[in-house]
Protein backbone atom coordinates (compact mmCIF):
# COMPACT_ATOMS: atom_id res chain seq x y z
CA UNK A 1 0.00 0.00 0.00
CA UNK A 2 1.48 3.33 -1.11
CA UNK A 3 1.52 6.26 1.39
CA UNK A 4 -0.79 8.57 -0.16
CA UNK A 5 -3.16 5.25 0.58
CA UNK A 6 -2.33 4.47 3.42
CA UNK A 7 -2.67 8.29 5.04
CA UNK A 8 -5.91 8.24 3.34
CA UNK A 9 -7.17 4.82 4.81
CA UNK A 10 -5.95 6.27 8.23
CA UNK A 11 -7.84 9.63 7.93
CA UNK A 12 -11.36 7.47 7.02
CA UNK A 13 -10.77 5.59 10.04
CA UNK A 14 -10.03 8.67 12.23
CA UNK A 15 -13.16 10.85 10.88
CA UNK A 16 -15.25 7.17 11.69
CA UNK A 17 -14.13 7.71 15.27
CA UNK A 18 -14.42 11.25 15.11
CA UNK A 19 -18.53 10.77 13.81
CA UNK A 20 -18.74 8.16 16.96
CA UNK A 21 -17.51 10.34 19.10
CA UNK A 22 -18.38 13.47 18.27
CA UNK A 23 -15.21 14.99 19.25
CA UNK A 24 -12.05 16.48 17.24
CA UNK A 25 -9.01 16.06 19.14
CA UNK A 26 -6.46 17.17 16.78
CA UNK A 27 -8.28 21.29 17.21
CA UNK A 28 -10.20 23.10 19.66
CA UNK A 29 -12.60 26.21 19.53
CA UNK A 30 -10.84 28.91 18.62
CA UNK A 31 -11.32 31.74 15.34
CA UNK A 32 -14.29 30.00 14.53
CA UNK A 33 -15.37 33.21 12.83
CA UNK A 34 -12.37 34.71 11.79
CA UNK A 35 -12.45 36.61 8.66
CA UNK A 36 -15.97 36.67 9.05
CA UNK A 37 -17.10 39.19 10.31
CA UNK A 38 -18.43 40.92 13.61
CA UNK A 39 -20.27 38.46 15.63
CA UNK A 40 -22.95 39.51 17.43
CA UNK A 41 -24.35 36.83 20.00
CA UNK A 42 -28.36 38.21 20.06
CA UNK A 43 -31.01 36.01 18.66
CA UNK A 44 -32.34 38.03 15.68
CA UNK A 45 -32.10 36.25 11.99
CA UNK A 46 -31.93 37.97 8.88
CA UNK A 47 -34.25 37.37 6.09
CA UNK A 48 -37.14 36.94 7.78
CA UNK A 49 -36.38 33.61 8.92
CA UNK A 50 -36.40 32.42 12.52
CA UNK A 51 -33.72 31.29 14.53
CA UNK A 52 -35.03 27.97 15.16
CA UNK A 53 -35.34 27.40 11.32
CA UNK A 54 -31.78 28.52 10.63
CA UNK A 55 -30.76 26.27 13.79
CA UNK A 56 -32.36 22.88 12.66
CA UNK A 57 -31.29 23.60 8.94
CA UNK A 58 -27.83 23.63 10.31
CA UNK A 59 -28.08 20.68 12.38
CA UNK A 60 -29.58 18.64 9.51
CA UNK A 61 -26.00 18.90 7.95
CA UNK A 62 -24.10 16.63 10.18
CA UNK A 63 -24.49 13.47 12.13
CA UNK A 64 -26.13 13.83 15.43
CA UNK A 65 -22.94 12.75 17.52
CA UNK A 66 -21.29 15.63 16.28
CA UNK A 67 -24.18 18.58 15.90
CA UNK A 68 -25.43 18.11 19.52
CA UNK A 69 -22.28 19.46 20.78
CA UNK A 70 -21.42 21.94 17.48
CA UNK A 71 -21.53 25.85 17.97
CA UNK A 72 -24.36 27.26 14.96
CA UNK A 73 -23.35 30.26 13.75
CA UNK A 74 -25.45 32.00 10.43
CA UNK A 75 -23.73 35.07 8.57
CA UNK A 76 -25.53 37.74 6.72
CA UNK A 77 -25.01 38.92 2.84
CA UNK A 78 -22.77 41.70 4.55
CA UNK A 79 -20.64 39.15 6.24
CA UNK A 80 -21.80 39.93 9.97
CA UNK A 81 -22.27 36.35 11.84
CA UNK A 82 -24.08 35.61 14.50
CA UNK A 83 -24.15 32.95 17.13
CA UNK A 84 -27.09 31.13 17.37
CA UNK A 85 -26.08 28.40 19.63
CA UNK A 86 -22.71 27.58 21.39
CA UNK A 87 -21.24 24.76 21.49
CA UNK A 88 -17.73 22.65 22.81
CA UNK A 89 -16.39 19.98 20.66
CA UNK A 90 -14.49 22.10 17.82
CA UNK A 91 -17.04 21.93 14.78
CA UNK A 92 -18.76 24.69 13.90
CA UNK A 93 -22.79 24.30 11.49
CA UNK A 94 -24.39 26.52 9.08
CA UNK A 95 -27.54 26.88 7.83
CA UNK A 96 -26.23 28.66 4.91
CA UNK A 97 -28.63 30.15 1.82
CA UNK A 98 -30.92 27.55 0.38
CA UNK A 99 -30.96 30.33 -2.59
CA UNK A 100 -27.27 30.49 -3.65
CA UNK A 101 -25.72 27.79 -5.20
CA UNK A 102 -22.60 26.78 -3.31
CA UNK A 103 -23.72 27.78 0.22
CA UNK A 104 -25.24 24.63 1.51
CA UNK A 105 -25.74 23.53 5.05
CA UNK A 106 -22.77 22.92 6.58
CA UNK A 107 -20.81 21.38 9.75
CA UNK A 108 -17.21 21.82 9.83
CA UNK A 109 -14.40 21.91 12.27
CA UNK A 110 -11.28 24.41 12.59
CA UNK A 111 -8.90 23.02 10.11
CA UNK A 112 -11.87 23.24 7.48
CA UNK A 113 -12.92 26.88 8.17
CA UNK A 114 -9.55 27.78 7.61
CA UNK A 115 -9.74 25.92 4.29
CA UNK A 116 -13.19 27.45 3.65
CA UNK A 117 -12.00 30.75 4.56
CA UNK A 118 -9.12 31.10 2.32
CA UNK A 119 -11.29 29.95 -0.08
CA UNK A 120 -13.27 32.73 0.26
CA UNK A 121 -10.28 34.84 0.23
CA UNK A 122 -8.97 34.06 -3.21
CA UNK A 123 -5.82 32.98 -1.54
CA UNK A 124 -3.29 31.42 -3.41
CA UNK A 125 -4.12 27.85 -1.51
CA UNK A 126 -5.40 26.83 1.88
CA UNK A 127 -3.64 27.40 5.13
CA UNK A 128 -4.25 24.82 7.22
CA UNK A 129 -1.84 22.66 8.69
CA UNK A 130 -3.77 19.19 9.31
CA UNK A 131 -6.76 18.00 7.27
CA UNK A 132 -10.18 19.17 8.43
CA UNK A 133 -13.72 17.75 7.90
CA UNK A 134 -16.60 18.70 6.66
CA UNK A 135 -20.17 17.44 6.84
CA UNK A 136 -22.53 18.49 4.16
CA UNK A 137 -25.42 15.72 4.50
CA UNK A 138 -28.36 17.24 2.97
CA UNK A 139 -26.25 17.64 0.07
CA UNK A 140 -25.48 21.08 -2.45
CA UNK A 141 -25.44 22.78 -5.13
CA UNK A 142 -21.84 23.64 -7.07
CA UNK A 143 -20.99 24.43 -10.42
CA UNK A 144 -18.01 22.20 -11.35
CA UNK A 145 -15.92 19.46 -9.86
CA UNK A 146 -13.05 20.49 -11.76
CA UNK A 147 -12.98 24.22 -11.28
CA UNK A 148 -12.92 25.88 -7.76
CA UNK A 149 -14.16 29.25 -8.90
CA UNK A 150 -16.63 28.25 -11.61
CA UNK A 151 -19.68 30.95 -12.07
CA UNK A 152 -20.97 30.19 -15.02
CA UNK A 153 -22.00 26.43 -15.48
CA UNK A 154 -25.03 24.78 -14.94
CA UNK A 155 -25.70 23.93 -11.58
CA UNK A 156 -24.75 20.14 -10.61
CA UNK A 157 -26.74 18.89 -7.45
CA UNK A 158 -24.88 16.87 -5.25
CA UNK A 159 -26.69 14.28 -3.09
CA UNK A 160 -25.26 14.13 1.22
CA UNK A 161 -21.29 13.54 1.68
CA UNK A 162 -18.88 14.43 3.58
CA UNK A 163 -15.46 15.77 2.88
CA UNK A 164 -11.47 15.38 3.52
CA UNK A 165 -10.03 19.10 3.20
CA UNK A 166 -6.49 18.35 2.13
CA UNK A 167 -4.81 18.10 -0.89
CA UNK A 168 -4.83 14.94 -2.26
CA UNK A 169 -3.99 13.59 -5.62
CA UNK A 170 -5.76 11.19 -7.57
CA UNK A 171 -2.25 9.87 -9.10
CA UNK A 172 -1.10 8.87 -5.35
CA UNK A 173 -4.71 8.13 -3.69
CA UNK A 174 -5.81 5.77 -6.97
CA UNK A 175 -9.09 8.29 -6.29
CA UNK A 176 -10.73 9.19 -9.25
CA UNK A 177 -11.02 13.25 -10.50
CA UNK A 178 -14.51 13.49 -11.37
CA UNK A 179 -17.89 13.27 -9.53
CA UNK A 180 -19.35 9.63 -8.83
CA UNK A 181 -22.44 9.66 -6.75
CA UNK A 182 -20.96 6.79 -4.16
CA UNK A 183 -17.92 5.95 -2.93
CA UNK A 184 -15.04 8.74 -2.90
CA UNK A 185 -13.80 11.37 -5.25
CA UNK A 186 -11.49 13.67 -5.32
CA UNK A 187 -12.90 17.42 -5.96
CA UNK A 188 -11.00 20.45 -7.72
CA UNK A 189 -8.31 17.75 -8.61
CA UNK A 190 -5.27 19.41 -9.85
CA UNK A 191 -5.17 22.40 -8.17
CA UNK A 192 -4.61 24.09 -4.56
CA UNK A 193 -7.86 23.52 -2.96
CA UNK A 194 -8.06 19.39 -4.05
CA UNK A 195 -10.00 17.91 -1.52
CA UNK A 196 -11.47 14.27 -0.76
CA UNK A 197 -15.41 14.07 -1.13
CA UNK A 198 -17.03 10.49 0.19
CA UNK A 199 -20.35 10.24 -1.06
CA UNK A 200 -23.64 9.34 1.84
CA UNK A 201 -23.44 8.98 5.04
CA UNK A 202 -20.87 8.30 7.20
Amino acid sequence: MSFAKGALLLLLISAGALMATGTNPRVTVQAQTADRGTVDRGSATTGGESTQAKIARALSAGPPEVTKGARIVDTDAQGKTTVLREGNNGFTCMPGNPKVIGEPPLCADAASLQWLADFKAHKPKPTNTVPGITYMLVGATQRSDSNPYDQTSPAMTIGPHWMIMWPFDPKTSGLPAAYKPAGAFIMWAGTPYAHVHVMGRP
